[in-house]
């Protein structure tokens, strides 16, 4: 009897052994079908100057007047969230968008009953800008505009309307012409200092955090192509709910 439960405990140790492994090793597919395209292809942008080393980057008396602008207060009201992996800057994004208008969603919530699931954790292909406009339509009664291909000044008058409180808009940027690394990435515009021309990134990365940074620099990180889509970057415009026939 003993030794045959020492038999049955043997079997299925290794049992189990195999399981985890197999799930270690599908786990790291994922991750090299998400991290692998990115470490793999040439840095088109090793020659850029990163904004890190631009004083304006960080600078806490300017970040203290970003904080205080009127929509960057709404995002204040609730602890600011960071995306959970590299694949979710986009619902880390909504997340944050709709805690600033009250509703408290986390990234889970933001993603949960789509056809946006991810596979052990990981949105393999992470999203394009016209699918996180349709996951916030899923999430929000009001009009989304997805806005691409606007010229410099155009673009500037989307960054001085990030201050009205009644719309919010979300930027999809390459890091690269800002930071001289990285990929495709979502985050909220959380305001616009005018004296400055300096735009208020919210970034859902915890490893940058929020930031400013001049308003060309970022056009040009919005102006760039997804690969996955084959259309420009650009921004989400969410406008003020319609009202009531």
């Amino acid at each position: 009897m003993a030794r045959e439960q020492a038999r049955w405990g043997w079997t299925w140790g290794r049992r189990l052994i195999a399981v985890f492994a197999a799930i270690v090793i599908l786990v790291g597919i994922v991750g090299a079908a998400v991290l692998g395209p990115i470490l793999l292809r040439p840095n088109a942008y090793k020659a850029v100057t990163s904004i890190e080393t631009q004083p304006t980057f960080h600078d806490p008396a300017l970040l203290a007047q970003a904080w205080a602008l009127p929509v960057a207060e709404k995002y204040r009201q609730r602890p600011y969230e960071y995306q959970s992996n590299p694949s979710f800057c986009g619902p880390a994004s909504v997340a944050n968008l709709l805690r600033s208008l009250g509703v408290d969603f986390s990234q889970a919530d933001v993603i949960r009953g789509t056809t946006f699931q991810p596979w052990f954790g990981i949105l393999v292909n992470g999203l394009t800008l016209d699918e996180l406009a349709d996951l916030i339509r899923r999430r929000l009664d009001r009009p989304v505009r997805v806005v691409r291909d606007l010229s410099l000044a155009a673009f500037r008058e989307a960054m001085r309307s990030s201050n009205d409180t009644s719309k919010r808009l979300i930027v999809n940027f390459h890091r690269g012409p800002l930071f001289s690394r990285g990929a495709g990435h979502f985050s909220p515009v959380l305001g616009y200092l005018p004296d400055r021309d300096l735009v208020f990134v919210g970034d859902v990365n915890g490893n940058y955090t929020p930031f400013l940074v001049g308003t060309e620099r970022l056009w040009q990180a919005a102006t760039t192509i997804d690969g996955t889509s084959g259309k420009a970057r650009g921004l989400l415009v969410i406008d003020p709910a319609l009202p009531s026939p």
